[in-house]
């Protein structure tokens, strides 16, 4: 069982620049030395329209913020594509020969649906401060399993093979008056992390009947575990977080009640907790995380007290 210590907000967006105006979603890190910590980050316009920043912090101290990104460094797509209505990174992988491939889901309105979440891919050249589209559109493509939505990425570069998972789903229910999404987190495997299957193999599923879906997975392989962290929609109360593991990356097994973090009795993340990213630093382990509004809050964490 984990054993977090909540540490604080790190960053709230609160009209920073005009496209820096609320939220900051979805943390996703890279390491850019022992020292610094780049998170990437989506922060809303006055629109609630999403582009991708960062912020750098202090890797021993996280609460201390080393640089913000003064524009964004991958912006929205072209009117009429997938992400024209926003950009939510996910995932970021180092390459070898230096290039970082940054994983998205892009937003799209529906009319008879809310929305769509499919999932794009932008690469850096420049050590992660600016990225281009691979193609305008989606690498995970709408399919017949997997109509609306195949977003969330999250991908490792793992003995010679890109494998991602991801939040996949084709149904809609209305939940206290309001029409919810319902998806269950899935596996695929790409050679050149740009060309993915249509469909992919199901890892979490949903198993209780006040679940509705999951948020945005984050995994990590050690010593031959795999460990997987993620949010889960709960029906009247919003995310919480979740976790699994497996030996083999097939069989799953969730542990939910070993994650050791849940919502605060009051404060920034007490009504909800989500989009869970981990990393080790300075001989630490941390968490970074969203609160109320799905970043609407800012974004904070925690840190590792002992893994039982």
């Amino acid at each position: 069982m984990f054993n977090w210590k909540k540490k604080g907000l790190i960053f709230v967006a609160n009209q920073h620049s005009d496209w820096m105006q609320s939220h900051a979603m979805i943390p996703t890190i890279d390491k850019i030395n022992e020292e610094r910590l780049r998170i990437y980050l989506t922060f809303c316009d006055a629109q609630g329209i999403g582009r991708v920043g960062f912020v750098e912090v202090d890797s021993a101290d996280p609460s201390r913020i080393l640089r913000i990104s003064d524009k964004p460094v991958l912006d929205i797509g072209l009117p009429g594509a997938f992400d024209e209505n926003g950009v939510l990174q996910t995932s970021i992988v180092s390459l070898p020969d230096g290039r970082k491939f940054l994983y998205y889901a892009g937003f799209e309105l529906g009319t008879k649906i809310r929305y769509r979440l499919l999932a794009g891919l932008a690469i850096s050249e420049d050590e992660g401060l600016t990225f281009q589209r691979v193609k305008k559109t989606p690498i995970l493509e709408r399919s017949d399993p997997e109509m609306y939505f195949r977003g969330g990425p999250m991908v490792l570069f793992d003995e010679g093979r890109f494998k991602m998972w991801y939040v996949a789903g084709s149904e809609w229910q209305v939940i206290d008056g309001k029409s919810m999404p319902v998806y269950v987190i899935k596996y695929i495997e790409s050679a050149d992390g740009i060309h993915w299957p249509d469909e992919g193999r199901v890892c979490i599923p949903i198993q209780h009947e006040n679940e509705h879906g999951f948020g945005r997975p984050y995994v990590i392989k050690e010593r031959g575990l795999w460990r997987m962290f993620y949010s889960i929609r709960v029906k009247h109360l919003g995310y919480r977080l979740g976790y699994a593991e497996s030996t083999d990356n097939i069989k799953w097994v969730r542990k939910d009640n070993d994650i050791g973090i849940d919502i605060s009795d009051s404060g920034w993340d007490s009504q909800t907790i989500c989009y869970s990213a981990i990393i080790s630093a300075q001989n630490k382990t941390y968490m970074f995380y969203n609160g109320n509004e799905f970043g609407k809050s800012g974004f904070g964490y925690a840190e590792l007290i002992s893994n039982l």
